[in-house]
C-alpha cells in the first residue's frame, strides 16, 4: 500500500498561489488537491511529486512548516505601483536562472585573474547626465548617430548587443523561462531587469517585446550598470516608474537614442514618428515620448498613439507564424560570449559537462552541436 504523506495545508495553498492560479479554479480542475486541502485524503509520494512539479515548486519544500520567503534582492519597479520585491513565477525563475549563471561567472574571472568592469556603479544619482552618456558612448565605442548608419532595426540592435558584450556586459534575450516555451514571460509585466556585478553584470531582455522597443530598455539597463543598481521594469506606456534613479535612467535612454538637438532638427524636416523611427532606430513610441518630453506633443495625443501602436503590434504578432530557428534563438538566450567562457572552462577542466548543461540550459548532443557549429 502506497504510503500517504502529511503535508501542510498552508503550504498546499501557498505553492498554488505561488504558481500564479486562482484557487476556485485550480481546485475545480484538480479535485484530488481539493481533497489534501479538505483532509479527506493525503497525498502519496508520486502524487506530491506531480503535483510540485505543475506548480514548479521543489519537492522538499512540500514538506515545511511554512511557506519560505521569496523576495528579490534587488527592487523591480512598476511604473504606477512604484517598486516591489515580488514578481510572477515565472518572472521569479527567469531571475533565478541569470543569477546562477552570474554567480558561477562571477567567480571564474576572478579565479582567472580578471580586473573589475571600471564603469560599473560609476556615477550615482546625483551625477551629470550628459557625463554618463559620454562615457556609455566612448566605453561602448559608438558615435552619436550611430544607428542612423545601420539599414535597418535589425542590424542596429545586433551592432549595439555586440558592442555591449564586447564591454563585458553579458545579454540574455528571451520571452520564456529558460528554454520553456510554455512558461512566457508577459511583455506587460517585465520588459527586462539587469543584475549589476563588478566583475559580470547581466542583462535580461524580454524578447516579445518589439525590437525597437528593446532597444530603450537595454540603454535602460546600460544607465543602471553604470549607476551600479539593479532593477527590472515594466515600462507601463513607455513610463518610468516614480524614483530618481529610475527617472535618471530613463533620461540617459532617451537621451542616447534620441539625442535632442539632433532629434530637433530633424523634427523640423519631419514630425512623422514612423519616418523619424527610420533615422534613430527606436520604436515610434520612443519617437512620440522623447516629442512629449520636449514640449512637442501633447499627453493625450502622446497615449492615443501609443495604444494604437501597441494594438496593432498585438495584431501583426498574434497573426504571424511561428517557428523559428532553435540555435538561432538560443545565441540570443544564452549570449555567445558567456557560452563562450562555459566552454573555455569545459575544455580548462574547470567545469563539468553536467554543469555546463545546467548553465546553458541545453543537454548532451545539442549542446555539443551548440558549441561545436554556432559558437563561433
Amino acid at each position: 500500500m502506497a504510503t500517504r504523506l502529511d503535508i501542510k495545508k498552508n503550504i498546499i495553498e501557498w505553492a498554488i498561489a505561488r504558481a500564479g492560479y486562482e484557487m476556485q479554479d485550480y481546485l475545480m480542475n484538480n479535485p484530488m488537491v481539493k481533497e489534501w486541502l479538505d483532509n479527506s485524503k493525503k497525498p502519496t509520494i508520486k502524487q506530491l511529486e506531480k503535483f510540485s512539479n505543475n506548480v514548479h515548486v521543489p519537492f522538499g519544500y512540500m514538506f515545511l512548516e511554512e511557506p519560505p520567503q521569496e523576495e528579490l534582492k534587488f527592487p523591480f519597479f512598476r511604473t504606477q505601483k512604484g517598486k516591489t520585491n515580488k514578481v510572477s513565477l515565472n518572472v521569479y525563475h527567469a531571475i533565478q536562472i541569470v543569477q546562477k549563471r552570474q554567480t558561477w561567472l562571477t567567480e571564474y574571472l576572478i579565479n582567472q585573474g580578471y580586473d573589475q568592469l571600471p564603469f560599473v556603479g560609476k556615477f550615482g544619482v546625483a551625477s551629470d547626465l550628459t557625463e554618463i552618456i559620454l562615457d556609455i558612448r566612448r566605453t561602448l565605442d559608438l558615435e552619436i548617430d550611430w544607428a542612423s548608419k545601420h539599414r535597418n532595426l535589425e542590424s542596429a540592435l545586433n551592432h549595439l548587443s555586440l558592442h555591449i558584450e564586447e564591454a563585458g556586459i553579458m545579454m540574455n534575450f528571451s520571452g520564456v523561462v529558460g528554454n520553456n516555451n510554455r512558461r512566457k514571460i508577459k511583455v506587460e509585466e517585465c520588459r527586462g531587469f539587469v543584475i549589476v556585478d563588478a566583475y559580470a553584470p547581466f542583462m535580461f531582455i524580454n524578447s516579445s517585446d518589439a525590437k525597437a522597443a528593446q532597444m530603450f530598455t537595454i540603454i535602460h539597463e546600460l544607465a543602471h550598470i553604470w549607476l551600479g543598481e539593479s532593477a527590472g521594469f515594466d515600462f507601463k506606456n513607455m513610463l518610468p516608474a516614480s524614483d530618481p534613479v529610475e527617472t535618471l535612467c530613463d533620461q540617459i535612454a532617451a537621451e542616447f537614442l534620441v539625442p535632442k538637438a539632433y532629434f530637433l532638427s530633424q523634427w523640423q524636416k519631419e514630425q512623422n514618428f514612423k519616418e523619424l523611427n527610420k533615422i534613430f532606430k527606436v520604436s515610434p513610441i520612443v519617437i512620440a515620448r522623447r516629442a512629449l518630453d520636449l514640449g512637442l506633443i501633447k499627453q493625450p495625443y502622446f497615449f492615443k498613439f501609443y495604444n494604437d501602436y501597441i494594438n496593432d503590434f498585438r495584431f501583426k504578432k498574434e497573426n504571424q507564424g511561428g517557428g523559428g530557428n532553435f540555435y538561432a534563438t538560443t545565441k540570443k538566450r544564452v549570449s555567445l560570449r558567456f557560452a563562450s567562457y562555459i566552454n573555455n572552462a569545459v575544455k580548462e577542466n574547470k567545469l563539468l559537462y553536467k554543469d555546463a548543461y545546467r548553465l546553458t540550459g541545453l543537454k548532451g548532443e545539442t549542446y555539443n552541436k551548440f558549441i561545436q557549429e554556432h559558437l563561433y
